[in-house]
């Protein structure tokens, strides 16, 4: 057995016969009898009080110790004790990520975990407690896809306390638990006839961005960051390897969304309205620190400026230019005053050209893999989460098949 058990009402002691004694001590019936003590992995002492009769108690409790050693599940009890507030507030200074991000978990955590399960020590998170939270977390409306955000950076911050031997298993683990449930809303397409309305409304130094959203699936802040390296006319490829965001509320170059570049093809109509619109509008070096607002000073020909010359600001394309075209096509009605401003418009966002793309792709038959890989997923299984309804029935493919194969063997020789 790890450690041993101290009587603290008792000691022994040795007579002048050479018999040894049990004498009470100065603290017998008073206060807790038994300390079970033994040294951890880390080479320090740790203990635990028992009355008096728990005996038994105090022997199983340092058996467990023991077990958890040997299988390498051991807690230090005092790590234990720290909340997960307490944990996760230190865990984040620690990532280094990008500072929107850690900002927005920072944000997401304080609003919608903290305050249910902040208070909550490590060591007794037991799977009942996440599932509890979830529903909490449905229960007061939140969109799936924003609940399961929040829910990943919970499951991150435990994952990281059981690494730091804060807990032996990380409760999100559990078969029982399961994350917030996605909205059943499934992606609607635009039409060709919409996308190129909504072009014909743009601005025309924009309208090459209808281009590469709908030709290339960009995203709007790798369009606002497109430069001229990035096209490759010879190789007809588009090299996606960095967008235009905000890093607190400073314009700066980043690596695309997950810091995954990739390359896409290059289609003609696309290589050849980006030929035009450079000639229209040439390209101009754009100086702004890369990643961070303090970060290393970087330089780049844009593709797509501002009236003045400068680069493009999201919030200022969005009003001036996109929500406009978007009225002038029919998509989101014109507001009735000027004060009133246009409607929210957030699934008809530039984002609808990536899905355009995506849904020409799979209509045309590439396979899932690939438009993944175009699109910049972290994997295949996300893509064919957002669009396996869109990839044509393979039904007719079946009929098809299988008629040829009767066709054939009854054919006569």
């Amino acid at each position: 057995m790890a450690g041993h058990i101290q009587d603290r009402w008792y000691k022994t002691e040795t007579t002048p016969d050479g018999k040894t004694v049990k004498v009470k001590t100065d603290r017998h019936g008073a206060g807790l009898r038994y300390r079970a003590r033994y040294v951890g992995p880390d080479g320090t002492e740790k203990s635990k009080s028992f009355p008096d009769r728990q005996k038994r108690q105090a022997e199983q409790w340092l058996a467990h110790i023991e077990a958890d050693m040997s299988r390498g599940q051991y807690v230090d009890p005092r790590a234990a004790k720290t909340t997960f507030q307490q944990f996760t507030e230190k865990w984040l200074k620690t990532l280094g990520s990008d500072p929107n991000t850690l900002e927005s978990m920072n944000s997401q955590l304080r609003l919608h975990a903290f305050p249910y399960i902040g208070s909550r020590p490590l060591g007794s998170f037991q799977p009942g407690h996440i599932r509890e939270w979830v529903a909490v977390l449905e229960e007061n409306g939140l969109p799936g896809s924003y609940g399961r955000a929040i829910y990943a950076n919970v499951r991150a911050a435990l994952s990281a306390a059981v690494d730091d031997g804060h807990l032996s298993r990380n409760p999100c683990s559990a078969g029982s638990v399961k994350p917030p449930a996605l909205d059943p809303k499934r992606v609607v397409p635009w039409s060709a006839e919409r996308v190129f309305a909504v072009q014909a409304a743009m601005p025309e130094r924009y309208r090459a961005m209808v281009d590469l959203g709908a030709g290339c699936g960009m995203r709007q802040g790798e369009i606002l960051g497109v430069a001229v390296d990035a096209l490759d006319f010879d190789s007809d490829t588009l090299h996606v390897v960095q967008q235009l965001k905000l890093s607190r509320s400073k314009p700066v170059f980043a690596l695309p969304k997950g810091g995954k570049t990739r390359h896409v093809p290059l289609p003609g109509p696309v290589a050849d309205a980006l030929r035009a619109h450079m000639k229209q509008f040439p390209p101009v070096e754009i100086t702004l620190p890369w990643r961070t607002a303090d970060g290393p000073k970087v330089t780049k020909r844009l593709i797509f400026l501002a009236p003045r010359g400068n680069h493009v600001w999201r919030t200022s394309l969005n009003e001036e230019a996109w929500k406009p075209a978007l009225v002038a096509a029919g998509v989101i009605p014109e507001p009735d005053t000027e004060e009133e401003g246009y409607a929210a418009a957030r699934e008809h966002g530039m984002h609808a050209l990536r899905h355009f793309y995506a849904s020409a792709l799979l209509d045309g038959g590439e396979n899932i893999k690939a438009v993944s890989e175009y699109l910049g997923h972290s994997n295949a299984a996300l893509t064919l989460r957002i669009y396996a309804h869109l990839m044509p029935s393979s039904q007719e493919r079946t009929r098809t098949a299988i008629a040829t194969v009767y066709d054939k063997a009854q054919r006569p020789v």
